[in-house]
Order: C-alpha cells, then structure tokens, then sequence
C-alpha cells in the first residue's frame, strides 16, 4: 500500500512539474497593419520574433499576424494592445490624432535626419525623457521613425514647391497634413494600407510615403512620378511604435521577462529604424525598374520648401503649450538629440 500511495505521489509531483513548465511556456501574438513583405515585419519584426524564441530556449512562441488578420483597423491597433485584446504589436500614434499630442515632436517637419536608425536613436532617448506617461498604456519596446519622406504622384510631377498647387495628397498625419496644406496642396489622410486604392481610384492624385513601402504596396505601378527633396532632413516622418500588453508581459516569470527587456529599448529601437533604412533601397529601386521618373530637388529648391516648417513648429509649440506641454523644450531636446546622433548641427 506504501509502494501504492508512493507511486502516485510521485506521479502526482511529476504531473504537477510538468503543468508548471508547461505554464510558464507562452505564446505570443503580435498584430500590425501591413504586408509581412514590408521592410519593418521582413528586417524587423520577424528577426525579433526569432531572437525572443531562440533566447528563451523555444519558451516563448511569437506569432506574427499581418494586414489585421486578427481584425480591426489600423488606429485600433494602440488599444488593441492596451486592453489585451492582442499581447503586442505595431502602431503609429498619429493615427488617432490629439490622443498622443508629444510623440508628434518627431513629426514635425524639417526634424529628424536621413537616417532612420540615426533618427529612431534620438526618439527613443526622447521617449525617455518626456513620453513615457503619454505611453504609459502599453508596455513600450521600441520607438522608430522612417527615413527621407518621398512623394509620389501618379499621372503628374512635382518639380517645384509651385507644382503642389491643387493636388489631393495622402498624408500620414496632422503634422504631414499641416505642410501639405502649407505648400498648396489638398491633404487627405488616412492609413498607408488604403494608399493604393485611393491612388488608383483617383481619390487622391499622390501621397507620401517613403520608399520602403514603396514596394510591399506595389505603388511603383500606380505612381508614374516620385519627388525626392535635397538637404540632410526628411521632409516629414512618422513615429511608430513595438509595444507589448502590460499584464502580457507582466505574466512572464522572470527569466522571461529579461529575453523581452533584452530585446527593447535603444538598441532594438536603432534596429527598427535600420529595417526601415534597409528597405528604401530596394524601394526606390522598384520605382526605377519601372521606369518612373525620379524628381531630385535641388538643395536651394529644398529651401523654399523648408522655409515653410518654422510657421508650423510655432504653431504646435504653442498647441503643446496650451495642453499643459512643455513645447519649446520638446522641440529644442528633439532637435539636439537629432544633432547628437547625426553628430551634426540641428
């Protein structure tokens, strides 16, 4: 009877291990808006979701779910996040506009550089320093911005700032929408997976985007012209973010725990921006290989254009300013981080 009640004793701690192991092996799901194709999900994304399952000895299982295949619309995407209907994923905070007034800093036009890996460096110290509460919803991994904003127009070109007269342009943003209209043309905004549709519908006459997306969007084949402006800053740009759950996260043990904050921050914040350098060239490339037309403005053509953004910059300062925001700080620590890691002058 002993040897019985032994045994099942011993099956009882064995079963009992086992369940415990089993609990603390988790899969998570993770939603964004675009093609897995796209640069950010190919050279980002799915590198991560591998890096977290090979760190956790396969404890962790990612799963990657594009084009909102676990349904909604792209804005939903933050409170998908937030309320756990999802355990993570990618959003663009613009796209609810006035819900997340400081992320739009990085924005601004004329702000951040060329390089979106040098640009995601600084607006990742700039989350630190003054958006952590404004994210405080969701359990923040990274923070990243594009590269060179790039427009593309389908039966038109832009070669000069006179040439925006008149033209309905998709815009990402408030900020991207405010210097559209500040150069003539007629913003229409709205998510960058319905882009293509309005372009080929003739809802809008272009849009911009960078080249990056150029390709996953197939935009090389609705778009006969593409218009890169000069000089060492982007046009405009979006701020995006690779956020978790925060009972998601908080239900890992420990161990587990540290394979996600391994895999945040900084580093991981340069490695979305780089994903996004990454894909510009190929982007562009697809653009040439159909033979569109590629506008280079000149530098002294940038400078028209630039000088309308310091008009906007005042204006937001004093909007940030009006919501209790420190405005003229958020911008002079943007546009020194902005030096800081282009090792440039702002």
């Amino acid at each position: 009877m002993n040897a019985l009640l032994k045994g099942a004793a011993a099956a009882a701690l064995a079963l009992g291990l086992a369940g415990q192991a089993a609990a603390q092996d988790v899969t998570l799901r993770f939603q964004h808006f675009i093609s897995n194709q796209g640069s950010v999900p190919k050279h980002f994304m799915i590198p991560w979701g591998e890096a977290i399952e090979a760190e956790s000895d396969g404890r962790i299982n990612f799963e990657l779910y594009p084009s909102m295949q676990l349904g909604g619309a792209p804005p939903a995407l933050y409170q998908q996040i937030a309320d756990g209907v999802i355990d993570g994923g990618w959003f663009i905070p613009s796209y609810t506009p006035g819900r997340f007034p400081g992320s739009e800093t990085f924005e601004l036009p004329f702000m951040t550089s060329l390089s979106a890996e040098e640009s995601s460096r600084a607006a990742w110290r700039f989350y630190e320093e003054f958006l952590a509460d404004e994210l405080s919803g969701v359990k923040v991994l990274a923070v990243h911005v594009h590269g060179p904003g790039i427009i593309h127009t389908g039966n038109t070109s832009v070669e000069s700032l006179e040439d925006m007269a008149g033209l309905k342009l998709r815009g990402p943003s408030r900020q991207a929408n405010a210097l559209l209209e500040s150069m003539g043309a007629t913003p229409v905004g709205m998510p960058v997976p319905a882009f293509p549709e309005a372009l080929s519908k003739g809802v809008v006459d272009g849009g911009v985007i960078p080249w990056e997306i150029v390709p996953a969007l197939r935009v090389q084949e609705l778009a006969e012209s593409h218009t890169e402006l000069g000089g060492e800053r982007s046009m405009y740009n979006t701020f995006f973010v690779w956020a978790m759950n925060h009972d998601a996260y908080n239900a890992l043990p420990d161990d587990l725990k540290a394979v996600i904050d391994a895999n945040s921050g900084l580093e991981t914040s340069a490695f979305a921006g780089r994903a996004m350098d990454t894909g510009d060239v190929p982007g562009r490339e697809s653009a040439v290989g159909a033979g569109n037309t590629i506008v280079e403005l000149s530098a002294e053509e940038t400078a028209r254009w630039a000088d309308l953004a310091d008009p906007l910059i005042e204006a937001w300062i004093a909007e940030a300013n009006a919501r209790n925001l420190p405005g003229q700080d958020m911008v002079d620590r943007a546009r020194a981080l902005m030096a800081e890691e282009s090792g440039g002058s702002s």
